[in-house]
């Protein structure tokens, strides 16, 4: 994403803000900035005024530790002077980083590559690809959605799940490394074997059984797919919907606390820096209608991509029609499996969708949410290769997506 070298810049920021016509959340960022200069303008006047600064616009303080735990966690050797190097010489390190090279070799050699290739031919030359996204009931899922949109300036995923805190050097050295390495590695296994993160043991797992929150897997799942963090920090939603800092141990004042995390990182490979947020939010309606401060985030993401995977198929059901009537009118495209937002509602002239793969009926306990007219859209329409395995029934049922693209 460019924008102005400098704040004088005004030909520079009129032609963004144009821009943002097309992609409203780009001429959002420009009228917050403006916001910002003419407030800095008046600072004689508002000096006793504290205005909210929102984390969307302003970098991360950049700090290694965060990238020194992920590396620790994905079984990568340390970075010289990290405060973990001590650990490396424990034989459940060695273990753990022998156990997580032979799921990652599988994953290298066989989904990933066909993965990228298929974002390269299907969705990189499409504008949706460059655009914020936007992955509800996401779990620690960055690996997925930062293969499929790795030219995305932000990410923003929502779970159930809590934000959790990074660990000290020595909250590590009092555990009993190998179980609790052993039990990292069990957290991350479904998704690197089967795609995707099995909401049982989420809740067994990421809610201070093996770690207090889901940020600990996500930095792991961004290291060992090729990124390097640059700064982490524990953010929430103040009352109007703004990210504002917090301490990593706040306490809500009531129910609807809003927390997560806030990932600045680095793509090793082109040098280009993204940013990722977590927010735990209960994405129901009867939690989001009350939810005022995540509504008004929401709508900042006005044009945003959004992603959508193996997601229980909470987006079928009429508790979840918040959620899912955002998705169909703020999003630019979507890109999901069958237990996304059902097909029918594509069907309108709105929408132009590009099917992938072959559609039979969900798999196991969700066979009962079959989609005939999906159904119906594979056998009469052209859907194109989808070249790796992805979502429920992994390995017992064949795999699809669909893009939906919103027409101007």
């Amino acid at each position: 994403m460019e924008t102005p070298d400098k704040i004088g810049d005004q030909e520079g920021f009129l032609e963004l803000f144009l821009i943002g016509r097309r992609y409203p959340w780009i001429q959002w960022l420009c009228l917050c900035s403006a916001a910002l200069m003419l407030s800095c303008s008046h600072a004689s006047d508002t000096r006793n005024e504290k205005l909210p600064v929102d984390r969307l616009l302003e970098p991360v303080p950049h700090d290694r530790y965060a990238d020194d735990v992920g590396r620790f966690l994905a079984g990568l050797p340390a970075r010289s002077d990290s405060p973990l190097t001590r650990f490396q010489d424990n034989t459940a390190w060695a273990r753990h980083r022998h156990e997580l090279d032979c799921a990652w070799t599988r994953l290298e050699g066989e989904r990933l590559p066909a993965m990228r290739a298929f974002q390269k031919a299907e969705l990189g030359s499409h504008p949706a690809s460059a655009l914020p996204v936007f992955y509800p009931f996401s779990g620690p899922d960055a690996l997925t959605v930062t293969v499929f949109f790795p030219q995305s300036p932000v990410y923003v995923m929502v779970g159930l799940e809590p934000a959790g805190t990074l660990p000290s050097p020595k909250q590590l050295e009092r555990k009993n490394l190998e179980r609790y390495l052993a039990a990292t590695r069990s957290g991350v296994a479904s998704e690197l074997d089967r795609s995707f993160f099995i909401t049982r043991q989420m809740d067994r797992q990421f809610r201070g059984q093996v770690t207090d929150g889901i940020c600990l897997p996500i930095l792991e799942m961004l290291v060992r797919s090729g990124n390097t963090i640059l700064g982490f920090r524990y953010v929430r939603l103040d009352d109007g919907g703004q990210i504002v800092e917090r301490a990593s141990d706040y306490h809500a004042p009531g129910r609807m606390g809003n927390k997560g995390v806030e990932i600045e990182f680095l793509r090793d490979n082109d040098k280009s820096v993204h940013k990722l947020f977590y927010f735990s939010v209960n994405l129901s309606n009867t939690r989001l209608q009350e939810n005022r401060p995540f509504l008004s985030f929401l709508s900042r993401l006005q044009g945003s991509t959004t992603f959508l995977k193996a997601t229980s198929y909470m987006i079928h059901k009429p508790e979840f029609s918040i959620i899912r009537e955002h998705v169909l009118s703020e999003s630019a495209a979507v890109l999901q499996d069958d237990s996304g937002v059902p097909y029918h509602f594509y069907l309108s002239p709105s929408w132009r969708v590009q099917l992938y793969g072959e559609y039979v009926r969900p798999y196991g306990s969700f066979r009962w949410l079959e989609q005939p007219d999906l159904r119906n859209a594979y056998l009469t329409q052209k859907p194109r290769p989808l070249p790796f395995r992805i979502g429920y029934g992994f390995r017992d049922v064949p795999s699809h997506l669909l893009f939906a693209t919103r027409m101007k």
